[in-house]
């Protein structure tokens, strides 16, 4: 089976590290289906091939269809990218029902679904790669939420790879430091965040030169890079692993 033949559905696809990824498995010769709340015109930019589907993650049912209508558009589905996230500081006891709510229905529930649906259509071959985040592995300050959705993907990426192995499909998850995406800018601007009110660019350098091995951060594209390896036949024997993209920040 050609590689150039698959599909791949992504959810949060439209932006961010999601859009990256859609544009790798593109340019890679997959037919590719993005979901999202809102069509932001990128399945119509990148051109034939790529299909925009709104859905959200947090419903089953629409998770359901989404895979169903994915298969309908390509004729089949070989790979799942759960991308769908949302990143946001809060201390403890700024922490509300909404807020916890919100964090762990996008980042942990939609990892549910989306696989759970995803299941019924994928092959022997099939693959699914979760995007965690370097706070899936380690905890911070004021960041509890979003550590414990992550920390939850990572475990939820190691459980699947032993309960879907058998079946042959591999599940493993990549774990990104600060990618630049509007996302991240934005949250950083948050008086709770790592950067506390400083001025932001400052707050990244320093970051950069205390904690990155390589003096940089990873790209949008980096990541992607990583989930097609992830994806492909390359990695056919590589299953429940979680792969940090972080430039060397958190060495294991």
């Amino acid at each position: 089976m050609h590689d150039h033949l698959k599909t791949v559905v992504i959810t949060g696809g439209t932006k961010g590290i999601g859009s990256a990824i859609a544009e790798a498995f593109y340019l890679q010769g997959y037919a590719v289906v993005i979901c999202a709340r809102e069509d932001n015109g990128l399945a119509k930019r990148l051109g034939r091939g790529v299909f925009y589907v709104k859905a959200d993650v947090t419903k089953k049912a629409q998770m359901r269809s989404l895979m169903a209508r994915a298969v309908k558009l390509t004729g089949r589905l070989d790979v799942l990218i759960n991308c769908a996230g949302v990143s946001q500081w809060r201390a403890l006891k700024d922490i509300d029902e909404a807020f916890l709510e919100k964090m762990l229905s996008v980042n942990l529930k939609g990892a549910f679904w989306a696989t759970q649906a995803a299941v019924e259509f994928l092959p022997k071959t099939g693959a699914i790669v979760n995007v965690a985040s370097l706070a899936g592995r380690r905890g911070s300050a004021n960041n509890s939420v979003y550590c414990a959705s992550k920390f939850g993907v990572i475990g939820l990426t190691q459980s699947l790879a032993k309960e879907l192995g058998p079946r042959g499909i591999r599940v493993n998850a990549v774990c990104p430091v600060y990618v630049l995406t509007e996302g991240v800018l934005k949250a950083l601007k948050d008086k709770p965040s790592p950067a506390g009110g400083q001025n932001i660019p400052e707050y990244l350098e320093g970051f950069i030169m205390s904690q990155t091995a390589l003096k940089r951060l990873p790209t949008a594209l980096e990541v992607a890079q990583a989930c097609l390896f992830l994806a492909s036949n390359e990695a056919s024997a590589v299953s429940g692993q979680s792969l940090n993209v972080d430039c060397g920040v958190l060495p294991q």
